[in-house]
């Protein structure tokens, strides 16, 4: 038998073959690999894990305070308020003034039985000498209805004034209407020695109380000297 001719071999296609294999064969070995590190990193990413959750647990979880705060809360006792009294009175003292006590006590009777705002409006008027404040004892007659002797005290009467103001205050705070002056008292204080202890110096305390109207008639039904 004449020999058969050998079949021709393509170089080109077998080299082709072989980097094909060999590219397949590194596409194994890389995934392999890759297996290989996710498995070595998978411990890791377990224990950020646990310790995230751990943290966020703390986080959550409140404290024993909290705890406590969490719980419902127990009946509080209503508190209880005292009620509100409203005042019936108002009351101004006046301690140790540089004024005679004589002038001050028929100042006192002047204004007593009369309303704070006539009283003012009165002793504004004994400043400018329009109306006398009626006295006892040697002391000259004043004209006027009603009054036989008198004088005007101006230190006397700007004090009172002052006075008779803050109780205005002092009845407004306490939602008096219509208050009436009932109590006007004056009382001689200690008299302290002026220079090298020849003179005394005068030295009074006053004490002035009103009262709302309707209280006044009726403690006294009979009174008519109210202006």
């Amino acid at each position: 038998m004449a020999d058969e001719p050998k079949p021709k071999i393509d170089i080109k296609e077998e080299g082709r073959k072989i980097a094909e294999a060999k590219a397949s064969d590194d596409k194994v070995v890389n995934k392999e690999k890759k297996v290989e590190q996710k498995s070595d990193k998978q411990p890791a990413k377990d224990a950020q894990d646990v310790k995230s959750s751990i943290i966020d647990k703390k986080i959550t979880e409140p404290s024993g305070k909290a705890k406590e705060e969490t719980k419902p809360e127990e009946k509080k006792k209503p508190i209880q308020k005292k009620p509100v009294v409203k005042k019936t009175e108002a009351i101004v003292n006046a301690v140790n003034l540089p004024i005679s006590t004589k002038y001050t006590a028929a100042v006192c009777r002047f204004i007593k039985n009369k309303k704070i705002e006539n009283a003012i409006s009165d002793l504004e008027q004994v400043l400018i000498f329009k109306k006398a404040v009626p006295m006892k004892g040697e002391i000259p007659h004043r004209k006027g209805k009603r009054i036989m002797s008198g004088r005007y005290p101006k230190k006397a009467t700007e004090h009172f004034i002052k006075l008779l103001k803050s109780l205005s205050a002092n009845a407004n705070a306490n939602e008096l209407d219509n208050p009436i002056i009932i109590e006007a008292i004056t009382n001689i204080a200690s008299r302290p020695f002026g220079r090298f202890g020849s003179v005394r110096r005068k030295r009074t305390h006053v004490k002035i109380k009103v009262i709302e109207k309707k209280l006044s008639s009726k403690n006294k039904p009979n009174q008519r000297d109210i202006k």
